[in-house]
């Protein structure tokens, strides 16, 4: 079933936003969470509530939304082929006078207790071994898409918080031997044809301060975008994540578990094992990265809102423990 969303609510809702304060806007939003880029957030108004947006402010021209939007439901329909299940989503454009043509991607709201990064908390050990087995045969599903399709891959970014069971029960949590997924994270629609990355990568930088894009697209934004059709650095990168997540002391089980899992379920890759000092060293710099990148787009905020006393078109998250 479609979901229903109230493009109406949203243009208000858009019109009357407070981006410092998301909950005091005209209609209020209370935030389900924070990504590295964008913020997901549920309207506290009727008809609305099992729907979980994604707001993206970040584009120039109509051009460039409908490319967006194209290569986003590509996205979406590639990861169904390749094995992986979808809530419910859909995304739209609102075009405002405050910041022109902004995208909200909706997606079904989800039991928050069954997201990846609050089962680890919930769970046993066992447990959170036998949800990362599920991520990892999940993942493969779209490295065997991408090994059977010459001219197209998927990208994909394999952290524990972008995955949900898709049955759990709070009151009595646990993880069965075969878990069922869905997986979340599909409003960065990673597609190469043909070697050509279909996203314009540098609309995300748009909430960097314009005289630092050069710097982040220069030092960083390859290197981000690549890791996400490398399986072994997106197996790295799901592990080291477990510190950001609060579970470091799960990690050396979970190097074995992976290092496993290639050597066997995913041997026809050929993928060599994971040291800790590799997943020890990832986990640092991809801190400074985001650290980094945080302070730039606050920077941002602060200019444009205390110097120059304009209004600023992103929602930032607060501090975030690493």
């Amino acid at each position: 079933m479609a979901l229903a969303i109230d493009r109406e609510l949203l243009q208000r809702f858009e019109e009357g936003l407070n981006t410092l304060y998301p909950e005091r806007s005209a209609i209020p939003a209370t935030i389900l969470g924070y990504g590295e880029i964008s913020t997901v957030f549920q309207l506290q108004h009727a008809g609305q509530g099992g729907i979980a947006f994604k707001r993206m402010p970040i584009f120039d021209t109509q051009e460039q939304v409908d490319h967006y939007l194209a290569i986003y439901r590509d996205y979406n329909d590639l990861l169904k082929s390749a094995g992986l299940t979808i809530p419910e989503h859909d995304a739209i454009s609102i075009k405002t006078k405050n910041a022109g043509a902004v995208v909200y991607a909706a997606q079904q709201r989800l039991l928050p207790e069954s997201i990846g990064n609050k089962v680890i908390h919930l769970v046993s050990g066992d447990g959170t071994a036998r949800l990362v087995l599920a991520v990892l045969q999940h993942l493969k599903k779209v490295w065997d898409f991408n090994a059977a399709h010459h001219d197209i891959r998927i990208g994909i970014d394999g952290q524990i918080s972008n995955w949900a069971l898709r049955q759990f029960d709070p009151s009595n949590p646990g993880v069965g031997s075969s878990p069922e997924l869905f997986y979340i994270d599909t409003s960065t629609p990673m597609i190469r044809k043909n070697g050509t990355e279909m996203l314009e990568a540098d609309l995300f930088l748009k909430s960097a301060p314009s005289f630092l894009r050069w710097m982040v697209r220069w030092f960083f934004l390859q290197d981000v975008l690549d890791r996400y059709y490398d399986f072994r650095l997106v197996a790295i990168d799901l592990i080291a994540n477990f510190h950001k997540e609060g579970r470091p002391d799960l990690i050396p089980g979970l190097i074995t578990s992976v290092n496993d899992f290639f050597a066997q379920e995913a041997r026809d890759y050929g993928i060599k094992p994971i040291e800790p000092r590799e997943v020890e060293s990832y986990y640092k710099q991809d801190a400074f990265i985001w650290r980094l990148f945080l302070a730039l787009r606050k920077f941002d905020r602060f200019l444009k809102t205390r110097v120059f006393r304009g209004r600023y078109a992103f929602i930032l998250p607060g501090t975030i423990h690493r």
